[in-house]
């Protein structure tokens, strides 16, 4: 898809509402299931290259089983390479707020310490609190569009190394301490580092979009310091108020974002409040810069 082709024609205009001008897009008086028409199906992957996240409201007749034979025909299902699935599943992550890793609550794009991350994500509300645990997202691209001339051929030119293994007290001081166990025994109980651009040219859209997020763990060539620097300009672009989208989840909710042109945070402000969301991650291409340099895995162990 390019920015010049026509309005998808299957799903009704009049059925598609933009949610901000820059992000987001509610799809209304459509039922998702493995059975949709490709029509339909190639109207729902043109409106996430446009808007980047859809949200369908009123999806309850969706279990694991089915949620999973929709995502199929989005792309092949890719499951997490460190956290397991839920049982009788192929690739479902349940993200249970009660318990250790639950709560992802750092600005983050899915995945992004290995190579091939994954291109899209399909998300289930299955428990939501009566108030509170909304879930934000920033739009990639128009974060880049927003940088002045000079930001871009700085951001142009950098690459950044990626990794599940990082300092979890520093970057979330207040986390439980079942949080930090889960977080060495589980999410980086394999050790993943990648290099990539800090700026990739989507593979769809040739849009240049900015590859940040909080695995990020520093930028090739620069301390530690200097990196933080540089990181904390670029991001502040992405998660500019202006350049998100925040959703009210309901039980039944199903969203789904492309992974390559979207970070996104869960917002921990519900307490004790039980909230339960169900995850499908969709395998991705490797990233490629500006100057044709993939994405590069340094570690795997």
């Amino acid at each position: 898809m390019t920015r010049h082709e026509t309005f998808p024609a299957a799903i009704p205009a009049a059925d598609v509402l933009p949610v901000t001008p820059r992000i987001g897009a509610e799809i209304r008086n459509l039922s998702l299931s493995a059975d949709l028409p490709d029509a339909i199906l190639s109207d729902i992957e043109a409106l996430l290259l446009r808007h980047k996240v859809l949200f369908f409201r009123g999806q309850h007749h969706l279990d694991d089983a089915a949620q999973e034979a929709f995502a199929r025909r989005l792309g092949d299902l890719a499951p997490h390479p460190t956290q397991a699935v839920v049982q009788g599943t192929a690739s479902i992550l349940e993200l249970d707020g009660s318990r250790g890793g639950g709560r992802a609550d750092r600005w983050h794009t899915d995945v992004t310490f290995v190579p091939a991350y994954p291109k899209a994500s399909v998300l289930r509300g299955v428990v939501i609190p009566p108030v509170g645990g909304d879930t934000i997202w920033a739009n990639t691209a128009t974060a880049y569009d927003d940088l002045p001339p000079a930001l871009k051929t700085l951001a142009d030119g950098l690459r950044a190394v990626h990794s599940n293994d990082y300092d979890y007290a520093a970057q979330r001081p207040r986390a439980s301490e079942q949080d930090r166990r889960y977080h060495a025994e589980v999410f980086a109980r394999t050790v993943f580092q990648t290099e990539h651009p800090v700026v990739r040219v989507h593979p769809r859209t040739g849009e240049r979009v900015l590859v940040l997020g909080s695995f990020l763990q520093r930028i090739v060539g620069l301390s530690r310091e200097e990196s933080l620097k540089i990181y904390e300009t670029l991001q502040a672009h992405v998660t500019a108020p202006e350049n998100t989208v925040r959703w009210r989840w309901q039980a039944g909710d199903v969203v789904i974002w492309d992974n390559r042109a979207t970070q996104h945070v869960a917002v921990n402000d519900y307490g004790d409040a039980h909230r339960v969301v169900r995850r499908i991650t969709l395998d991705g291409d490797v990233p490629v810069g500006v100057d044709g340099r993939a994405s590069i895995a340094l570690t795997a162990a």
